[in-house]
């Protein structure tokens, strides 16, 4: 796909991510899709509703109706989408920078499109065979109130609210200023915590971090934690999708001790998860103890909603799937990723017992990533073709399933493309922060010399 990525398609708003792409991308889905009424939702990010605009623009000029749901976690849009059985397109770039922006399409299911559905769209989209309704049957434009409502009460009817509740636990959140700042405080709140806040303002400006939820961006978290005698932190991304957690002390738990704790809590003897290819030892170990079964996808919740789906099809039973970066699949409850409902579950297991002690037996790996920037696709390629060269001359097994994934039987490296930014992304994990350092600056080193002779 030229268009879509592994998460939908991104830019710099304004400049690669025009209200004129925009416009075409929601002519397209409306034409391709061929109902009668769409939703759309947007995170808070400064440009949201200028793309919004377009978005319904483009969709009204197809004959189609325009629900305008207004700010919203990408899962509130979800749930939305499943429960009036309409497509809904989500104005939103995650967890990019404050200057990106991007396009999210979501089934009348409640689910990201598959990759076959968006190539439908993508079709249209580059062929401009876009629909065009007469002057008077334009699609008709409504404001929906209460969908952030409806979404928490959703949330809490899923809940253990009791167990939760009985704990008395003080939650300290970061929603980062984006669209959980107006969902999540709330439900928490509603399951009996007591909840103190930072970065709590919805502002599309991101004043107090960038939306990325990484320890780099979340010091002032770990510190809320200490002053507050928290027993958990707990912060999402721009969109609200994924839960990142720090523990009684404010330390920073590893996403992937996380999704290995919570697969521990989930996974029954013959089940099946799902994850990325970047995936951590700690996950496959814990699904060695359970006696489960692990399928490896590229890295995007595109591709593993896609695996989730083949599976079920089978009749395999998938409990929970996702990555180390807070996006958590609970498919029992919706095949989304959802940061409140995440918060949820890992608080039924913080009802017991310290965050701590739940991710201690996933200690003692150490995790490092580097970003490599590139201008133009011939630096891009270079560096994967660099990338190429330095697998095969490694004493290790390869994986490309997503990018060069080097196995080494103690530690592991991949480099690959970023999805949704232009970068080349390197991650390392070991058992030694040291051996995870040398595999990670060893493949920098490798790329930054390619990019440097284009």
């Amino acid at each position: 796909m030229q268009v879509f990525g592994s998460s939908g398609t991104r830019g710099v708003a304004n400049e690669e991510l025009t209200p004129a792409f925009v416009l075409r991308v929601a002519k397209a889905a409306g034409t391709a899709w061929g109902v009668d009424r769409v939703g759309i939702a947007r995170d808070t990010r400064y440009t949201g509703r200028m793309l919004a605009d377009a978005a319904a623009s483009g969709l009204a000029s197809t004959g189609t109706d325009v629900d305008r749901l207004g700010i919203l976690p990408t899962p509130g849009a979800q749930a939305y989408a499943e429960r009036e059985g309409i497509p809904v397109m989500v104005i939103t770039a995650s967890h990019n920078p404050p200057q990106y922006n991007g396009v999210k399409l979501i089934g009348s299911d409640g689910i990201e499109l598959a990759v076959s559905d968006l190539e439908g769209i993508e079709e249209v989209l580059l062929a401009e065979a876009f629909d065009v309704a007469s002057w008077d049957e334009t699609g008709r434009v409504r404001e929906v109130d209460g969908v952030r409502g409806e979404y928490v009460d959703e949330l809490l009817a899923a809940a253990d609210r009791e167990t939760i509740a009985d704990a008395e636990l003080t939650v300290a959140l970061d929603p980062g200023h984006g669209a959980g700042a107006l969902t999540s405080p709330e439900f928490l709140r509603e399951l009996g915590c007591r909840v103190v806040t930072v970065n709590g303002q919805p502002d599309g400006h991101f004043p107090g971090r960038d939306p990325e939820p990484v320890p780099t961006n979340l010091e002032d978290l770990g510190e809320l934690v200490r002053a507050t005698d928290a027993d958990v932190g707990i912060a999402h991304d721009g969109d609200a999708d994924r839960a990142i957690f720090f523990d009684e002390t404010g330390e920073y738990v590893e996403g992937d001790a996380t999704l290995a704790a919570l697969a521990a809590a989930e996974l029954e003897p013959g089940d099946t998860t799902v994850s990325a290819v970047n995936v951590s030892q700690r996950l496959v170990d814990v699904v060695g103890e359970v006696g489960a079964d692990l399928e490896l996808t590229p890295i995007g919740s595109t591709n593993i909603i896609t695996r989730i789906e083949e599976l079920e099809a089978k009749g395999e039973r998938v409990p929970i799937a996702g990555e180390g970066n807070g996006g958590i699949f609970f498919p029992d409850f919706r095949l989304s990723r959802d940061g409140a409902f995440t918060a949820a579950r890992f608080l039924e297991l913080v009802a017991r017992r310290p965050v701590s002690e739940i991710v201690a037996p996933y200690g003692g790996y150490a995790n490092v990533r580097h970003n490599v920037a590139y201008e133009s696709t011939a630096e891009r390629d270079a560096m994967l073709d660099a990338a190429a060269n330095h697998a095969q001359s490694a004493d290790a097994d390869l994986n490309t399933r997503d990018g060069y994934r080097l196995d080494y039987g103690d530690a592991w490296v991949l480099a690959r493309p970023s999805g949704t930014e232009p970068l080349v992304r390197i991650y390392a994990e070991a058992r030694n922060a040291e051996r995870a350092h040398e595999l990670a600056d060893e493949m920098f080193e490798t790329l930054t010399e390619a990019k440097a002779e284009v």
